[in-house]
């Protein structure tokens, strides 16, 4: 009997302290996780330190908060860097995230070229749906085909990017949506990679995709089989790759976040189970399974234990891994995909006649084709044509109580004064740190790779914030106008 590859198995694990999420790294490899997910702090995410007023109130909330290579150090503390793959669900800042990352593992003796992961790393989609930008979009697209050409040149196991339907769907996106704007997305990241000299076969082998699993079964089957099938025409046919895995569509699932209830939050349970069962015979390669309290806040102990025992029973006892493409040649499974791919096709031609997906984000097309569908779904839930368990159907008077995980709010003080003292010279050298950020400056208005001089300035013990300020300098930091 034919044994299906086994994706890679990541659970929730990013929340408040570096130290925190160290011990919830430890404790799910211990119990079978094979692969770490990490999610960081909304200002980590877009490039404040902890001490910044911007950061009030929201440092560890989302995430885990990480500010220099100290926290980097601690986070990463005992983790097998050369055996586990690590990925990383940040953007702006992602190739302060990598480099902080190839650092320590040099520190801890683990060569550049023996760590693996991803960083997400796509911006396009920040301005679409999500909004945890800092740059304008060119200098943004500059940074993301920088991280490309060093790894290649130095981290050659890294997914260099993550090309994310995830948070389009989690807009309020249709599926065929998700896939038409990604692709037309991941087309701009090939053509501005190869367009800065790149040969396709050098970085395509490396692009990944993240999409969502949402809560229609069948749908999202054929999804995901569509999404194979389009990349495939788009890596031969318009780029000419001669390599058959840059043809290939190596895809993450993360089950969907915005399907999860506060109501009756056990029932996500078999929600995030049904998802993450269709992400499964869709071919997933990795696989994210929430926990079922999190539309509450961020995962306790025990639903994170939850979520990865639901992987693990699919993984074990369903036989769902035991043959590829299990529901290939269903009549009805065949015409979605087919479906699901035309309409698809149609969205990507409209953005190629507007000039790209840049050209079509800088008049609002994907942002007004997401409102109009995000509403038409809520209509449907609000007049009761679509039903959602414990909300509009199956109601339940008595609230059910679980246990909500809350970070410490001393945590952001303690973090806030650990990075002032930091910057104050205590552990750092500020001469050489702000000749290291001059650095940044000077290549930022220039044309080399941004990467190895914010390399040497993270080295020197710089901060996140203080090397996205060296970029804000000369980029500017981008203001919708919409």
């Amino acid at each position: 009997m034919y044994r299906g590859r086994p994706w890679t198995i990541r659970p929730y694990s990013g929340f408040g302290t570096a130290a925190a999420t160290n011990e919830r790294f430890k404790y799910l490899l211990a119990n079978g996780s094979t692969g770490l997910s990490c999610a960081f702090d909304l200002p980590t995410q877009i490039g404040y330190d902890s001490d910044s007023p911007r950061a009030e109130g929201e440092v560890g909330k989302v995430g885990v908060a990480i500010d220099s290579i100290e926290d980097m150090r601690i986070l990463l503390d005992g983790m097998p860097l050369d055996k586990v793959t690590t990925s990383m669900t940040i953007n702006s800042t992602a190739p302060i995230l990598l480099l902080l990352y190839e650092l320590v593992a040099n520190e801890n003796g683990v060569d550049s070229k023996d760590i693996g992961g991803t960083v997400q790393n796509d911006l396009l989609k920040e301005y679409i749906a999500r909004g945890t930008y800092i740059y304008p979009p060119r200098p943004s697209m500059r940074l993301i085909t920088d991280l490309f050409a060093y790894c290649g040149e130095r981290v050659p196991q890294w997914n260099t990017i993550s090309i994310s339907g995830y948070h389009i769907r989690e807009a309020g996106s249709t599926a065929v949506q998700e896939i038409a704007f990604t692709l037309a997305n991941a087309i701009a990241y090939v053509q501005a990679a190869i367009d800065s000299g790149m040969d396709v076969d050098e970085f395509a082998p490396r692009l990944s995709f993240f999409w969502n699993g949402h809560n229609n079964f069948f749908e999202e089957v054929a999804k995901f089989r569509a999404s194979r099938r389009m990349w495939h025409r788009i890596m031969t046919e318009r780029f000419a790759c001669k390599s058959e895995k840059s043809a290939l569509l190596r895809f993450h699932t993360q089950t969907g976040g915005s399907t999860l209830t506060a109501q009756q939050p056990e029932v996500n349970i078999i929600r995030v189970a049904m998802q993450a069962l269709a992400a499964v015979l869709g071919g997933t390669q990795s696989l994210h399974t929430n926990g079922f309290d999190e539309a509450l806040g961020l995962p306790t102990e025990r639903s994170a234990r939850l979520a990865l025992r639901t992987q693990q029973v699919i993984a074990s006892e369903t036989g769902a891994v035991d043959t590829p493409d299990p529901l290939a040649g269903s009549f009805f499974v065949e015409s979605l995909t087919d479906e699901i791919e035309r309409l698809a096709w149609q969205y990507i031609e409209k953005i190629d006649a507007m000039g790209g997906a840049i050209a079509a984000i800088e008049a609002g097309y994907q942002m007004d084709e997401i409102d109009d569908a995000a509403f038409a779904y809520t209509k449907a839930v609000d007049d009761g044509e679509k039903t959602i368990v414990g909300v509009n159907k199956y109601v339940e008077d008595k609230p059910e109580v679980t246990d909500i995980l809350a970070i410490d709010p001393s945590f952001q003080v303690h973090q806030a004064e650990k990075v002032r003292s930091l910057k104050a010279g205590e552990r750092r050298d500020n001469a050489e740190v702000t000749a290291k950020l001059e650095d940044v400056r000077a290549a930022a208005k220039g044309t080399q790779n941004l990467l190895f001089p914010m390399r040497d300035a993270l080295a020197a013990k710089a901060t996140l914030g203080e090397v996205s300020d060296a970029l804000r300098d000369v980029f500017g930091q981008y203001q919708p106008s919409r």
